[in-house]
């Protein structure tokens, strides 16, 4: 199952000398720029499964695997989202370094999480989709939150994975895949995108417009 990515600004708690720092890698009930919400427990049957193995979730360099430069210490879920507890390893990751400078300077604001959708809805008026149930994989420092090439890979990862994106979610990849204007994307998803899901709802078949959607983002 594919890894997705979702990003949100650096609410830092805390931040120490030796690495140690503290803030959220996601938040609840708020529709982020992807037009997804994600719910109160969505994390809570993965952070049960980190805490069975006695493994902790890696912290990562921009979402490279072979490039981990701490570790998730504690992570839970409050009302606001998932608070976490990092330490970074300063003395063997130079990333680690390199990314502890970039927080203490406001330099780097973002934490990203990897994640794998077990269990979602979608309101069928609004097209926002609410993960309900996910697989967190891991927690990046990433240096723009709101990366374009991160946002365009995470589409064609959701059609390659057989979602539909949703039209905010379409509209951005067509301004930074295909560059048309937001004028542009907004008719072409509003008219397009929106019709095709219309009628394959209500033939029971997203199959033909996914296969589209796949011809549409190869590169």
């Amino acid at each position: 199952m594919t890894i997705l990515h979702k990003s949100i600004e650096l609410e830092l708690k805390s931040l120490t000398e030796k690495g140690n720092f503290s803030g959220y890698g996601s938040v609840f009930n708020v529709i982020d720029k992807g037009g997804d919400i994600v719910a109160p427990g969505a994390f809570a049957e993965s952070l049960a499964k980190w805490q069975k193995t006695g493994r902790t979730v890696p912290v990562l360099w921009q979402h490279q695997s072979d490039q981990p430069i701490g570790a998730w210490e504690a992570l839970k879920e409050d009302d606001y989202g998932l608070l976490g507890e990092a330490s970074l390893w300063l003395d063997d990751a130079p990333y680690a370094r390199l990314a502890h400078k970039g927080m203490s300077t406001k330099t780097i604001t973002g934490l990203s999480i990897g994640y794998r959708v077990k269990e979602h809805s979608v309101n069928k008026d609004t097209g926002v989709y609410t993960l309900q149930k996910l697989e967190l994989v891991e927690i990046s420092v990433v240096t723009n939150p709101a990366n374009d090439d991160a946002r365009v890979a995470d589409v064609k990862s959701l059609i390659e994975a057989g979602r539909m994106p949703t039209l905010p979610e379409f509209e951005k990849f067509l301004c930074d895949a295909g560059g048309f204007s937001r004028t542009q994307a907004k008719a072409i998803a509003g008219s397009g995108l929106s019709k095709l899901l219309t009628r394959c709802e209500a033939e029971g078949d997203l199959g033909d417009t996914l296969a589209l959607l796949k011809a549409f983002s190869v590169p």
